[in-house]
């Protein structure tokens, strides 16, 4: 029996990829029969320090206009959207200046988000923090689906790849990726440098290809070669091409430093350089 996503969350802005993100959530839950939930969430363009210049007031007030205008202009082209068919689909807009926390809020009550990649050549992605996805990921707890700034999104992930290491991360995103692994025609699964540990338990002992089997899910799996860690994120990304891979499934790893979001290297290495959508969970 299928597992099926429920609530489907997707980001909104001003972005070039926003509506690309709606498509793919509208597709997603049109295949599950879920519902999706449109939530737009940007900053005006300016600073905390321009509040305290001379014209600070004068440039907030301009700035919030603009900013209204184009949150105007996003639902415009989300109602333009829905007009072409079903699933339909809820919006709302995060009012508050600290939007990873509104929109992480929102994150807590849907089973996958739909977010994007930072795209630093975007006029528009000065309007959502650069470390948004990583930080709502990390804030909420909720897997979530990137949908990269170049290339085609996918109709269908009809091949998709999992690079797994024995993690509390990678357990989280295989899990929340089964509804797409069990419609899926091949899932390959990429291991590198995993050392098994010695036995914990005695008697019929866990493992990851049971696991898949008991959700329906039949895997290749590929042992790849000792590597350095920093070269792993470019090794998933280059294994994911020879794979023909439309999806590719990783944990997310990190930590908080001050107000950012820090990705590990890998991670790190995805986020920058993600060609096909990632599945990922913190």
């Amino acid at each position: 029996m299928k597992t099926n996503y429920r609530q489907i969350l997707v980001h909104i802005d001003n972005t070039r990829r926003s509506d690309a993100r709606l498509a793919l959530a509208r597709h997603i839950a049109h295949v599950q029969d879920a519902s999706v939930a449109a939530v737009h969430a940007a900053q005006p363009g300016y600073s905390h320090a321009a509040r305290t210049l001379e014209a600070g007031e004068r440039l907030a007030t301009v700035l919030n206009q603009q900013h209204a205008e184009r949150r105007a202009e996003a639902r415009e082209r989300f109602d333009e959207a829905l007009a072409e068919g079903s699933p339909r689909a809820t919006w709302a807009e995060c009012l508050e200046a600290d939007v990873i926390r509104a929109f992480s809020q929102q994150a807590l009550y849907a089973d996958l988000l739909v977010l994007g990649q930072h795209d630093p050549a975007d006029p528009s992605s000065g309007e959502v923090p650069a470390d948004f996805a990583p930080s709502v990921m990390a804030q909420s707890g909720r897997p979530a689906l990137m949908v990269p700034y170049v290339g085609a999104v996918p109709a269908s992930f009809d091949t998709v790849a999992v690079a797994w290491k024995a993690s509390r991360e990678a357990a989280a995103a295989l899990t929340a990726a089964l509804p797409l692994l069990q419609r899926a025609r091949h899932v390959v699964v990429m291991r590198w440098n995993e050392t098994p540990e010695a036995p914990r338990a005695s008697g019929s002992i866990l493992g990851l290809e049971r696991f898949l089997k008991l959700h329906g899910v039949a895997a290749r799996f590929d042992d790849e070669a000792p590597a350095s860690p920093d070269l792993v994120g470019e090794l998933m990304l280059s294994r994911c091409t020879d794979h023909g891979a439309d999806l590719l499934v990783m944990g997310c790893y990190g930590h908080a430093r001050l107000r950012e979001w820090l990705l590990g290297g890998a991670s790190r290495t995805v986020m920058r350089s993600m060609t096909l959508p990632v599945l990922m969970s913190h």
